[in-house]
C-alpha cells in the first residue's frame, strides 16, 4: 500500500535513550505527537517536552513552525490549486506574529515578493499573495525600506492600471499607505510612480485607501481638480459618507491645515527685508500718501508711525514687535496681507472707516487680526496631530483653496461689523474677541 502523503518517517533521539523511528502524521496536533514519543520512553509530563531539529539550524518545532514550513513548500508547488490554497491560508494565518516570525525566518516574504515581481499568477492567487504579504509586513519584523524598486513599481502598476481587479487594487493601496508612512524616501518613490488621474479615479469607488494616500501626498491637494472632486463627488454625493471615509477626510484636513504650523510658530524677523516690505505694503495699501522719497528721514519716520498706529499696531514705531508672539507669529502677517491683496476694497474700507471714528471707538485692524488669527489656529487645531479615531471633518475645508485665509477675511469683517453695532471701545477688546470666537466657531461648524 503506497504511503500517504501526510505520513512521513522520522527518527527522534534523546540523550540517554534509544532513538525512535516513528511514522509522523503531519495532520496530527503537535502535542499529540510529543505525547506518543514520551509514552514510548515512559516519560511523564509530555507538556514539558518539545521537538527540536537535530540538523542545520536547531530550532524548536512549533505548530506555527510546522505550518510555516508546509505553506512555504505549498506556495512553491507546481500545482496551481495547491499554490492557491496555500496562499489563501497564508493570508489568514499571517495575522499571528509567531507564525509570521517562522515564515519570515524561512525568507517566505521574499518568495511573495518574487511572485508579485513576476506577475504570472491569476488574480485570485495574486490577491492572496498581496494580502498575505501585507499581513506579514504589519508585524514590523521586516523594514519596508528593504523592498526592491521592481516590487514598488509592480504595486504602483496595479494601482495605475484601469483593468486591475478591485480586490488587488484595494490591498495595493493598503501597501502604498504603509510605504508612504514608513519613510520619506519611500514617499518620494511612490509619488513618482502613482499617477494623479488614477488616484482620483479610485475615489469614485469604495477604495478609501486612495484618500489616505492623498493624506501623505498632500501637495496633490493644491491641484484644484482633486479638492473639487472630493467636495462634489464624495462629500456631496447622493450617498452618505461612511465612517472610514469620514476618518480619511478628517486626517487629510488635519494634515493639510498643519502645513501652517511652521509659520504659526515663527516670529517676525525684524532683519528680514521681505517681511518688512510686507508690513509697509499693508500700510501703503491702506493710505494714499505723498511720495515718501521726497520726505526727510524724520518726516518719513513720523508719517510711518502715524499710519501704523491707524492700522492698529500697538508698537507703531516698530510694528514688527507686535508679531513677535508665537503663536500666531508670521501666520498673522500672512492673513493680513492676504486680506489686503485679495480684497483690497474691503481692506481699505475697514481701515479708513476706523480711522474716521473717535479714537476710543476704533477697531484696531492689526491688533484684532493678530488675535483673530490666534483664535482661528485654535478652532482649526493647527499644530495638533490628527487623532487615530477622529472623523470630524468640515465640508468647508474642501470648498476652499485657502481656508485659513478666507475664514480670516470673513471673520475680520464680521468682527468690525459687530464692533460698530455694539459701539465697542478699546476697553471692550477682550470681550469682543470672546464674542468673535463664538461667532467664528459657529461659522466654521
Amino acid at each position: 500500500m503506497p504511503q500517504q502523503k501526510d505520513i512521513v518517517k522520522i527518527a527522534i533521539q534523546m540523550p540517554g535513550a534509544y532513538p525512535q523511528l516513528i511514522q509522523l502524521d503531519q495532520k496530527k496536533p503537535l502535542s499529540a505527537v510529543i505525547k506518543e514519543v514520551c509514552d514510548g520512553w515512559n516519560l511523564p509530563g509530555s507538556e514539558n517536552y518539545a521537538l527540536q531539529y537535530a540538523d542545520g539550524v536547531q530550532m524548536y518545532i512549533t505548530e506555527s513552525g510546522r505550518c510555516a514550513e508546509d505553506l512555504f513548500k505549498g506556495i512553491q508547488s507546481s500545482d496551481a490549486g495547491v499554490r492557491c490554497d496555500s496562499l489563501k491560508e497564508l493570508a489568514t494565518v499571517s495575522t499571528d506574529v509567531t507564525f509570521a516570525q517562522e515564515f519570515i525566518s524561512r525568507d517566505g516574504h521574499l518568495l511573495l515578493v518574487k511572485i508579485v515581481e513576476d506577475s504570472n499568477e491569476s488574480n485570485v492567487i495574486m490577491t492572496h499573495t498581496l494580502t498575505g504579504f501585507m499581513e506579514l509586513m504589519d508585524h514590523g519584523i521586516v523594514s519596508w525600506e528593504n523592498l526592491s524598486s521592481v516590487f514598488i513599481k509592480k504595486i504602483a502598476g496595479f494601482v495605475n492600471a484601469k483593468s486591475t481587479d478591485a480586490s488587488i487594487q484595494q490591498v495595493c493601496l493598503d501597501i502604498l499607505e504603509s510605504m508612504v508612512l514608513s519613510s520619506h524616501s519611500l514617499f518620494l518613490h511612490v509619488k513618482q510612480e502613482i499617477t494623479m488621474e488614477r488616484l482620483i479615479a479610485h475615489l469614485q469607488v469604495p477604495v478609501t485607501r486612495a484618500l489616505f494616500v492623498f493624506q501623505d501626498m498632500f501637495d496633490f491637494l493644491t491641484k484644484k481638480n482633486v479638492r473639487q472632486y472630493i467636495y462634489k463627488n464624495i462629500i456631496h454625493s447622493s450617498g452618505s459618507v461612511q465612517d472610514e471615509m469620514a476618518h480619511y477626510l478628517y486626517v487629510l484636513q488635519s494634515v493639510t491645515l498643519n502645513l501652517q504650523e511652521p509659520r504659526m510658530r515663527t516670529p517676525l524677523d525684524c532683519c528680514s527685508q521681505e517681511q518688512r516690505d510686507i508690513l509697509h505694503g499693508l500700510r501703503q495699501a491702506a493710505f494714499e500718501t505723498e511720495s515718501e522719497n521726497s520726505l526727510s528721514h524724520e518726516r518719513r519716520r513720523s508719517l510711518c508711525a502715524k499710519e501704523f498706529r491707524k492700522l492698529g499696531f500697538s508698537n507703531n514705531s516698530n510694528p514688527g514687535q507686535d508679531l513677535s508672539r508665537t503663536p500666531p507669529g508670521l501666520l498673522a502677517l500672512d492673513t493680513m496681507y492676504y486680506f489686503a491683496t485679495r480684497y483690497p476694497d474691503a481692506y481699505s474700507r475697514f481701515v479708513l472707516e476706523n480711522s474716521s471714528r473717535e479714537d476710543k471707538h476704533e477697531c484696531p485692524f492689526a491688533r484684532s487680526s493678530i488675535q483673530l488669527t490666534l483664535i482661528l489656529c485654535e478652532i482649526l487645531r493647527i499644530g495638533e496631530p490628527p487623532s487615530e479615531t477622529g472623523s470630524d471633518y468640515h465640508p468647508i475645508f474642501f470648498s476652499q483653496d485657502r481656508l485659513m485665509e478666507e475664514l480670516f477675511c470673513v471673520c475680520i469683517q464680521l468682527l468690525n461689523k459687530t464692533w460698530k453695532e455694539m459701539r465697542a471701545t478699546q476697553e471692550d477688546f477682550d470681550k469682543m474677541h470672546l464674542c468673535g470666537r463664538e461667532q467664528n466657531t459657529l461659522l466654521y461648524s
